[in-house]
């Protein structure tokens, strides 16, 4: 089993960065989780976490109380999801337009959004190169205004690791933030 540890070393440096600014108390959506290497960070600062994709076979194995692994084809035509509340709700390399505008709705007063996908551009560097799978200039800024979300940090850059691409990265949150919590990048 992973170590708490590999959990971080695995971990995105963005999630890393603004993970500790999400309130305690409710639960974390990790949507799209993949293997879960966001959910096992957040479950290992003390967090509930909620992971959520179509195959959830990774995350079953990593066998942690504090994740519930959750089965959903998130690109139906109706967003399973409605209704559901979340104290914060981190995305990475993950995009499908048609149900973006849900995810302000199921964040609580005071909630976190950690969000990191491909942009445009991308393609020079390899996949995704598919436009409808990579953010346009400004889309997340203007996800964040279009929701009244306040905007904490951005970034719309060139990477060079794990793999050279072109990143769009947003931490917003839904309200104020309360806490105030020093932040150190942690790369």
């Amino acid at each position: 089993m992973p170590s708490a540890h590999d959990a971080i070393l695995n971990a995105s440096p963005w999630v890393r960065r603004f993970a500790p600014l999400i309130p305690r108390g409710g639960v974390v959506l990790d949507l799209a989780c993949g293997a879960g290497r966001h959910s096992e960070l957040l479950a290992n600062m003390g967090y509930q976490v909620m992971a959520v994709d179509q195959d959830i076979q990774a995350i079953e194995m990593l066998n942690n109380p504090s994740i519930t692994p959750k089965r959903l084809h998130l690109e139906e035509a109706e967003w399973p999801l409605i209704g559901a509340e979340f104290s914060a709700i981190v995305v990475t390399n993950y995009l499908y337009r048609p149900h973006l505008d849900e995810l302000p709705k199921m964040l609580r007063k005071e909630g976190v959004l950690i969000y990191e996908t491909f942009a445009l551009g991308n393609g020079d560097f390899g996949k995704p190169s598919n436009p409808n799978f990579l953010l346009n200039p400004g889309e997340l800024l203007a996800f964040a205004s279009r929701h009244d979300l306040k905007v904490l940090a951005y970034e719309d850059i060139y990477v060079d690791q794990p793999k050279p691409a072109m990143v769009q990265r947003l931490c917003a949150v839904k309200g104020e933030l309360k806490q105030r919590i020093p932040l150190q990048f942690q790369g």
